[in-house]
């Protein structure tokens, strides 16, 4: 897969673009001026996997515990302000890592500027972050495709940070239309040099959102487009960095723990193979140790992706087989699989340390 070529921007640690792997974001949902829980879900998101971690300041009330909570936040921080200016500068001189704004928003470009100058004292980048309630004036009317004019709203707000001698800049143009999304940033993608963060906005609750989120983002990464992402899920945020994470993994591009390979079950299922397939997942969870794990229901197919995992069963009559290597280590009845295949995985993970 060729990646597209973009600027390196630093967000704390974590550079973004450059050639840098992409890295997972999500948002805290808990309420900002509650220290205590915001903290604790970034740690959780931290856990899960999260790279990058932003934070809403609705209301100038919540800029002190925004400060706190990026002095104990283990991840980079971003501050994601809207309409009131004035805040997104506090916020850069209170720690925040990176500032999120929708230049549509935020006031006329004054105001605009002098956010520009606060980022820049403080030696941190801007998301210029464009939807489609959130465009420049001038393209609001035209009766172009959404998709031109999210991307050339996105450009020209571009153009003008540059012309502020601004360029540590990571842009998003999104939309809840999966093709809508895709399509302004291909045309990013063509238009600008700057680092792109990829979403499908307002995507939807765990099922529906993750299925768009695939659908646009799969898209975007396997033609190289994007070097953040965030799925955006009406959800708990640690299922939104565990979606990111199956994503880049099943596009062969990150990979965090094992991956699990399960069949989908038919009649020729000869063992209740549901329950197995969804113990194993979660048991799997926590794991770090970048293996394949094959859960097959019959001797269709088991056999050979069982051999082809590092570690697998392929089932029978109330029995599955365990294969570890392409090889088989045993023979265990139904109720064993599950405590057979970890078994061998930890085995395979002491080996590997």
């Amino acid at each position: 897969m060729n990646r597209r070529e973009t600027r390196p921007v630093s967000v704390g640690a974590v550079v973004i673009g450059g050639g840098s792997p992409v890295a997972v974001q999500s948002m805290t949902n808990t309420d900002t001026r509650d220290v205590e829980a915001t903290v604790a879900q970034i740690a959780r998101l931290a856990d899960a996997g999260c790279e990058i971690v932003r934070v809403a300041i609705p209301r100038r009330d919540a800029l002190a515990a925004f400060g706190e909570i990026c002095s104990a936040s283990p991840l980079p921080v971003v501050a994601d302000v809207h309409f009131d200016h004035t805040i997104a500068i506090d916020a850069a001189l209170l720690g925040a890592a990176k500032l999120r704004i929708n230049p549509g928003n935020i006031g006329d470009m004054a105001r605009v500027d002098e956010v520009i100058s606060a980022a820049g004292e403080a030696g941190i980048p801007i998301r210029i972050g464009v939807n489609a309630g959130s465009l420049a004036p001038e393209y609001l009317d035209l009766d172009w495709p959404l998709a031109d004019k999210l991307a050339a709203s996105a450009v020209s707000f571009c153009r003008h940070f540059e012309s502020r001698g601004f360029t540590e800049i990571v842009v998003s143009a999104k939309a809840s239309s999966v093709l809508a999304t895709v399509e302004s940033y291909r045309l990013l993608a063509r238009d600008i040099e700057y680092p792109l963060h990829i979403g499908v906005t307002e995507a939807g609750t765990a099922l529906s959102g993750t299925v768009k989120s695939s659908a646009g983002l799969g898209i975007l990464l396997a033609e190289g487009i994007g070097d953040t992402l965030r799925v955006s899920l009406t959800a708990d945020p640690v299922e939104e960095v565990r979606v990111a994470w199956e994503l880049l993994g099943a596009l062969d591009i990150r990979r965090r723990g094992p991956e699990l390979i399960s069949c989908p079950t038919c009649g020729r299922c000869e063992v209740d193979l549901i329950p197995i397939a969804e113990e194993v997942s979660a048991r799997l969870r926590d794991r770090r140790t970048p293996i394949k794990v094959a859960v097959m229901g019959c001797v269709v197919n088991g056999p050979g992706e069982a051999r082809e995992a590092d570690i697998g069963v392929a089932a029978g009559k109330g029995v599955g087989m365990i294969f570890a290597k392409g090889r088989v280590v045993r023979k265990v009845p139904e109720s064993e699989i599950v405590a057979a295949l970890m078994e061998e995985i930890d085995r395979l993970e002491a080996m590997s340390d």
